[in-house]
Order: structure tokens, then sequence, then C-alpha cells
């Protein structure tokens, strides 16, 4: 039996808990340290979960720690992650791959000069409901897919984030930072974007109403509502609404139509939510059974998965070059507002495998079901 991956976390904020409590369910990876810039908050995710704790460079220099996780800001990922490649670690980091077109490319080289694999979030389309959906696309349950919509809207995050200014700076804003759920699923769906359109606009200054800042006044630098169109190499155009500025809303989060029916997609940054599926035959929408097991809340499943790779030498799903792609069509939406024109997106990628219906134990991943 293959030997776990020992993994490292840098960055013990808000979302390092999901990875600390189901990394414990993986039998192909172990977190055994945490680091971070603030000493203490090292030391209570440590005390929380377990863990060893060690300074920044004292964790790269370790020579157990063959993966690390990067949980810091968005305006640090791409750093932060240099450090940890260059220190001759895997790297998987939380999304946004990056702020810009460079600073990603420059990862994914230095990641393939180095024989090293990087990984970024959103792994929520490796969970039940988003593979479900995946797999009525890819036994044309609803023919050939033609159109559809996806819709991310709220009034933003200050109702209840203890410290929500960091989404209104460079590196914010619905599009990066709900934006990697929504394309992720869709083009682990109907694979990579061909091209983009889109219109913005901006909000003035937010007040923040959660405990931990309430009455503090937020400065906004990014657009805080995008509305879109892309248009898939496979075919289809989807219309897309990123929003800060929606208080109230009952548009379906996507919803894919082909030339023999009809799917609604549930919640890409969830692993489970209702698949149903309409027939052209057939009147109204009927939920649909999932195949795999992953539909709780598997968070880290992407590193799971990656770390698999690892012991089983098969290409894992959540990779850098799924996540540049992302970032590349994130970008083109805001290039192509502020150049109103439609733009080509530059890169591409290969579709992820498909989920086996098993959980990770010996090479199940590598399996496609």
């Amino acid at each position: 039996m293959s030997s776990k991956i020992k993994v490292g976390v840098i960055g013990c904020g808000n979302v390092s808990d999901d990875y600390f409590n189901h990394a414990r369910d993986y039998k192909a990876m172990e977190i055994v340290v945490c680091a971070d810039l603030l000493e203490t908050s090292a030391q209570t995710k440590a005390e929380q979960h377990q863990l060893k704790t060690m300074s920044v460079p004292e964790l790269l220099a370790d020579d157990d720690i063959a993966l690390v996780i990067n949980l810091t800001t968005p305006q640090t990922h791409a750093t932060v992650n240099k450090q940890i490649l260059e220190s001759g670690k895997h790297a998987y980091c939380e999304k946004p791959f990056g702020l810009n077109r460079e600073e990603a490319g420059e990862i994914l080289e230095l990641a393939e000069n180095n024989g090293l694999l990087v990984g970024c979030a959103p792994d929520t389309f490796l969970g039940g409901g988003q593979q479900m959906s995946r797999r009525v696309i890819d036994e044309n349950w609803i023919g050939q897919p033609v159109a559809g919509t996806a819709f991310m809207m709220c009034g933003g995050h200050e109702s209840w984030h203890p410290n929500a200014g960091f989404y209104y700076l460079k590196g914010g804003g619905p599009v990066l930072d709900m934006g990697p759920y929504y394309f992720t699923a869709l083009v682990n769906m109907l694979g990579p974007v061909e091209s983009v359109s889109a219109m913005v606009s901006r909000s003035g200054e937010r007040i923040a109403t959660s405990d931990a800042m309430k009455g503090q006044i937020l400065r906004v630098e990014v657009n805080t509502h995008v509305t879109g169109l892309l248009k898939f190499k496979s075919g289809p155009i989807i219309t897309c609404a990123m929003s800060f500025d929606v208080f109230c809303h009952e548009c379906p989060h996507i919803q894919i139509h082909g030339t023999e029916g009809s799917m609604t997609v549930p919640d890409p940054n969830t692993f489970q939510g209702p698949v149903k599926l309409a027939k052209s035959n057939k009147e109204g929408f009927e939920e649909l059974p999932y195949y795999t097991v992953y539909h709780n809340n598997w968070r880290s499943l992407g590193v799971a998965d990656m770390a698999e790779s690892l012991n089983e030498d098969y290409p894992h799903r959540a990779s850098g070059e799924l996540a540049y792609h992302v970032l590349d069509v994130m970008l083109s939406l805001e290039e192509s507002a502020e150049q109103k024109k439609e733009l080509e997106v530059k890169s591409t990628c290969k579709r992820p495998l498909a989920m086996p219906a098993s959980k990770l134990t010996g090479s199940s991943l590598t399996t496609k079901v």
C-alpha cells in the first residue's frame, strides 16, 4: 500500500478549518503541520486540530513535507506558490490561481521545469452534484448542449465575513471570488471556453454590517456586477451574471439546455444539491440520483486527488492547467467590458477525468466510471 503524502498548510484563516477537518477522511494524505504569518493564528489551529506549528521558512525547509496547501489571501497566492515550488514541494492553493496571467503562467512554468505538481481550488466540481451533471452531458441525456445560464448574485460578503475588505480590493470582486466555482464547473461539463464578451458596473463604497466590522466603510476597487457571454469550443453559449449588488433573486445557479432536454445544475460552491433533468418528451424536471459518494462537504478533495496521483501516476483533476484557463476566462470577461468587444480566450485545457463512484482508496481515483 502506498504511504500517505505528508502535507503542510500555510495560512490559518477561516477556510483552513474545512481543510483540517476533512483531510482526515482521505487515505492518500495527512496534514501534519500548519504555519501563518500571525503566529497566534497557527497556534490556535494547531491546538484545535492536533497539528505541529512551524514558521513558514521552517515548513518550507522540512524535507518530510512533500505537498503544501496555500490558504493565504488572493493577493499573495502566486508569491507563496512560488516559494513552495522553489523549496521542491508540490503546491495546491485556494482560488484564484493568480491575479494576472503573468504570475499564474510563471507558476505553471516553474512547476513543469522542476517536475512538480501544482493544483488549485475549487474542488467542488469533483462532488456528487457536479459529477452527476457531467455524466448527463457525457451520456447525451440532453443531446448536444446548445445554451445555458450561470448566476452568482448576492449582496456582498460584508454582512457576515469578519474581514470582508479584501473582497473589494484588487484580486477580489464577484468574478475572481466566486467565478472559479461556476466557470470550473462549466469547463468540467462542456470543455474549454473559446471567447467571451461582457458588460460591468461598480458600486460605491460599502458599509460592513457583520458583527466584527459593523459600520466600517469598505473601499471598492473592483467591478461589483459583471454580465457576460461565454462561447465554448464545443458549441454552447452560456449567459452569466456575477454580482455583489443583488440582494434577492430566484435564478438557478446553472442550467444547461440541449437538443433533447434541459438540466438544472446545483450550486457549484457545494459538493451536493439536486441535479434535475427535463427531457423534451416529458413535462417538468425530475431529480436524478448521484453515482458517487462525494456528496457531503468534501473540501480538500482536490488535494487528496493530487496526493493520490503522486502515488498512482495519473493527471490530477484540480490542476494548474485548469485553474489557469479559468483565470484567463475571468480576466478576459473584465477586459472585454473595458474594450467593449468580444475577446478570444487564448488559453485552453483538457477536461479533467470524471470521478469514480468509490472512495479515495488504492487506485480508485484513476478509474473512469
